[in-house]
């Protein structure tokens, strides 16, 4: 079965030349162009219909967060895996909000990204450590509360390793459940802290002290 069809947008010569490798000879995606700024993206983006988009947003005179927006408006069906160098904690906030399906940081190996590429591919979230380390060093400080969380131990577990980037079956695994099991915990979670998205789920529990 052939892989997803990739489009790389990133100004680095070497990165791209990177990814490309990983994507090609690791993945077994089919990379289907590679963009150095938003004209050529966009331009690639009509022609190839990638499933997935991989960008570096945060290249000031190539790409920004608004290249999310034009990615969306040209092709909704496209998933999103960012991998950049951006270090700015309510720019990375701002764009995981926005829904994107996973997000690397640049120094990221070669495990996480092919793992990212797999989750992406899946439909799944994956964020990397390094960006849940830096969320969790520099998490947006949070005002005294005194309420109880509203979860159960089993349900805090099951949050945290979901802030660890795992997805439903290696929680599964991780915890001896069921992957059904672990898809209505996450359900009953989502309803009881009235969040809608992954990222939303991961910056409370950061805000929560949880992870």
């Amino acid at each position: 079965m052939a892989g997803p069809k990739v489009l790389i947008a990133d100004a680095e010569s070497l990165v791209r030349i990177g990814l490309k490798y990983l994507l090609v000879e690791k993945a077994g995606c089919k990379v289907v162009g590679e963009a150095t700024n938003e004209a050529q993206l966009q331009a690639l983006i009509e022609s190839s219909d990638p499933d997935i988009v991989v960008l570096d947003y945060n290249q000031p005179g190539h790409f920004s967060t608004e290249t999310l927006d034009l990615i969306r408006n040209k092709s909704p069906k496209s998933k999103l895996l960012i991998i950049s160098g951006d270090q700015d904690k309510r720019t990375i906030y701002e764009v995981l909000e926005a829904g994107v399906n996973s997000y690397l940081s640049k120094h990221c190996d070669e495990k996480e990204i092919l793992d990212a590429v797999d989750a992406t591919a899946r439909g799944d979230k994956f964020y990397c450590t390094n960006v849940l380390n830096h969320l969790l060093e520099k998490s947006f400080p949070k005002a005294d509360k005194c309420e109880p969380t509203p979860l159960s131990a089993r349900e805090i577990e099951i949050v945290q390793l979901v802030a660890e980037g795992l997805i439903a079956k290696e929680i599964a695994d991780r915890l001896h459940l069921s992957t059904h099991t672990v898809y209505t915990h996450r359900k009953n979670i989502m309803k009881k802290l009235k969040l809608g998205s992954t990222s939303e789920l991961v910056r409370w529990a950061i805000e929560e002290g949880i992870v």
